[in-house]
């Protein structure tokens, strides 16, 4: 049986804190990845590792801006080791920095990868997680993430399956693809053209049109995935979601 983390960005919405934790330990979530929001001072990653500590949840991997890991890696390194995260995953850039012909992509790999020495010289797992802009047509064989990835083969990859998806693409084209940089993968789905027009057409994870038995079988195959983090963008009850979708990904 498969454990599942869950993004916390899912629950942003929602909460307290405290009360989204217990809801995802009771539904037997065993981990819950971060982001920039819930460590942004010192306070705030105090009250986290608190009720980490009283839900019994652990959080091995971690959001973070490309800016701060780049600029403020000593505070970066400071909430991996208070928090026991052992994947640091810059999760985008703005939207402004999305278009960018080959050039610029190979030279955004660069910059990810000179980003990453502090983390990879703490012993960590870092490196990107896409969405669909790094699949765009910009002339050639190569898209966007083949010119980051290219940068250096330590960066690892977060695969968000239903982000390939929505770029157009195969999710199990790039699995087997990258299988030996995919260390984890956002599990999350997308609802029926049309449908779920307030949850921004994202769906609890067994319940939209992604292949999840597949799509499973080959992250587990064909990668080196070890983090499996259920994730909805926009759900309108975080509470259902997180409920419905482990009861579905336990069954994969």
């Amino acid at each position: 049986m498969t454990d599942y983390s869950y993004q916390l960005y899912s629950s942003r919405n929602f909460g307290p804190l405290s009360e989204t934790l217990k809801m995802l330990a009771g539904y037997g979530y065993t981990g819950v990845e971060g982001y920039g929001g819930l460590y942004a001072d010192a306070a705030k990653t105090d009250t986290l590792m608190d009720l980490l500590g009283e839900t019994g949840l652990t959080m091995p991997t971690g959001h973070f801006g490309f800016a701060q890991v780049r600029d403020d890696s000593d505070r970066v390194l400071e909430i991996v080791k208070r928090t026991g995260m052992e994947g640091v995953f810059v999760p985008a850039i703005p939207a402004d920095e999305r278009v960018k012909d080959a050039a610029g992509w190979a030279a955004f790999g660069r910059e990810l990868a000179e980003a990453g020495k502090p983390y990879w010289d703490a012993g960590l797992t870092f490196g990107w997680h896409n969405h669909a802009f790094e699949f765009a047509d910009i002339g050639g064989a190569d898209k966007p993430l083949d010119l980051i990835l290219a940068a250096d083969d330590r960066l690892a990859l977060e695969l968000d399956v239903a982000w390939v998806a929505v770029g157009e693409e195969d999710p199990l084209t790039w699995i087997a693809k990258y299988g030996d940089r995919i260390v984890a993968a956002h599990v999350k789905d997308i609802a029926p053209a049309g449908s779920a027009p307030d949850e921004d057409g994202w769906a609890d994870v067994g319940h939209g049109v992604l292949q999840w038995p597949a799509l499973m079988g080959a992250l587990k195959d064909q990668t080196k995935a070890r983090w499996f983090v259920m994730e909805h963008d926009n759900p309108s009850d975080d509470d259902r979601f997180a409920r419905l979708s482990i009861a579905a990904g336990q069954s994969l």
